[in-house]
């Protein structure tokens, strides 16, 4: 009697536990994806973007505004303007950072383009830092966000020749935005990937150990479901077909999480007849700056002066 029981209990353990595993990959794994503002999500622990060491210079607080607008669907965007330290300006950079990163990311890098003639704008992408919203859509709307942006810099601060500069995430809001808006007048992408979808099972395969196509397509689709974006559009190489403005591809050939292959292949499909591969060799997903040093950062200066 005592074995039967024991078999029944087991059994509804099972069909329990079934049961909560489903409603877990149905209603919360999908959110690990998308949601960056939920309160459980923010306790799991996350790397810190890796800063780098700049040239000398002055800082740009005395020299830096902060302003917010507002983006194509009423949320509050948060950004930085920090202005050129030279009379005439060459140009306004804007800054897009990774995902789970913030704005204050870029204050060295902002003192190093202001020291050498550019205007910046370090944006806070939506649901980040200072910026409403809740949920990444991994360029979907976050293209449209720096749209309002440039319009803002234009109207409001009569600002031009708007560039872009992003990291991981924020390299694929660059691209993007560059093949939806062609008033972006050139672009440096920083390690970045070809598809959304192909980046949550390379990420699942990574963290899990494992990769099964179905399972992480089928949790990319949910995550984008529950937040209202279209998985289909999350594609940074699509968008290269739509680019001829002057840009330079960065990517480390030690990067575990994004692989150089995707780097390569937007720079392939990129139409521009103005455009540049740069490999960092030994760098990684999180130490491009690091490794490369100020080597790196006078190529990226060269590439900005002598664009055409």
């Amino acid at each position: 009697m005592s074995k039967k029981r024991n078999l029944k209990i087991f059994k509804r353990s099972i069909i329990v536990s079934s049961i909560i595993g489903l409603l877990l990959i149905h209603f919360f794994i999908p959110r690990l994806i998308t949601e960056i503002r939920n309160p459980i999500v923010g306790l799991i622990k996350r790397n810190k973007p890796v800063e780098v060491e700049f040239k000398e210079g002055t800082d740009t607080t005395s020299n830096r505004k902060e302003f917010v607008f507002k983006s194509f669907d009423d949320i509050k965007l948060s950004a930085y303007l920090i202005k050129s330290k030279t009379e005439t300006p060459k140009g306004t950079i804007i800054l897009l950072h990774g995902i789970r990163s913030n704005k204050n990311h870029f204050l060295g890098l902002s003192t190093f383009l202001a020291e050498n003639g550019y205007n910046s704008v370090a944006l806070d992408l939506r649901a980040h830092g200072d910026s409403e919203g809740q949920f990444c859509t991994f360029g979907v709307f976050e293209k449209k966000d720096v749209q309002k942006l440039v319009d803002y810099l234009i109207d409001k601060e009569n600002l031009k020749n708007i560039g872009v500069w992003g990291q991981s995430l924020g390299g694929a809001v660059a691209i993007q935005s560059m093949g939806f808006d062609k008033r972006i007048s050139f672009g440096v992408i920083e390690s970045t990937f070809t598809d959304y979808q192909t980046i949550v099972n390379d990420y699942f395969d990574l963290h899990a150990g494992f990769s099964f196509l179905p399972f992480s397509n089928y949790l990319s689709s949910r995550a984008a479901t529950i937040a209202e974006f279209d998985a289909d559009d999350a594609k940074p190489i699509k968008y290269c077909e739509n680019i001829n403005q002057p840009i330079l591809i960065v990517h480390g050939n030690k990067d575990k999480r994004i692989d150089i292959s995707y780097g390569k292949a937007n720079f392939s499909t990129i139409k521009s007849s103005q455009k540049k591969f740069l490999e960092i060799d030994n760098a990684n997903h999180l130490n491009v700056w690091k490794v490369g040093g100020n080597t790196y950062f006078n190529e990226v200066l060269d590439f900005l002066d002598n664009r055409q």
